[in-house]
């Protein structure tokens, strides 16, 4: 059963940095395409940044491109979203995405606030 589980959410304020994480199990391969969505309050949720895999093409929303940086991680089927100059636009719950061809697995999301 594959499970994502996302890490390093939170509350900052405007211009300060966080990174998070996502850790997927129940794979056996790691080098699938991974990415992080988001969903702010009474908005659908959006697309924010995604890896084709390890060492492959990565890809931004124009919102975020040049503050926010996505990588994947040293552990098999990791993936890192570095966020910078955070905004308080940027405020909402992120998801990680994992994809295996025609199916989707996602995260239970995390957390993040900035504040003004």
């Amino acid at each position: 059963q594959v499970q994502l589980a996302e890490s390093g959410g939170g509350l900052v304020q405007a211009g300060d940095s966080l990174r998070l994480s996502c850790a997927a199990s129940g794979l056996n391969m790691g080098n699938y395409h991974m990415g992080w969505f988001r969903q702010a309050p009474g908005k659908e949720r959006e697309f924010v940044a995604a890896s084709s895999r390890p060492g492959g093409s990565t890809y931004y929303s124009q919102s975020v491109k040049g503050r926010f940086t996505i990588s994947r991680g040293t552990a098999k089927n990791t993936v890192h979203l570095q966020m910078n100059s955070l905004k308080p636009e940027d405020t909402a719950v992120y998801y990680c995405n994992l994809k295996i061809i025609t199916r989707e697995y996602w995260g239970q999301g995390t957390q993040v606030t900035v504040s003004s």
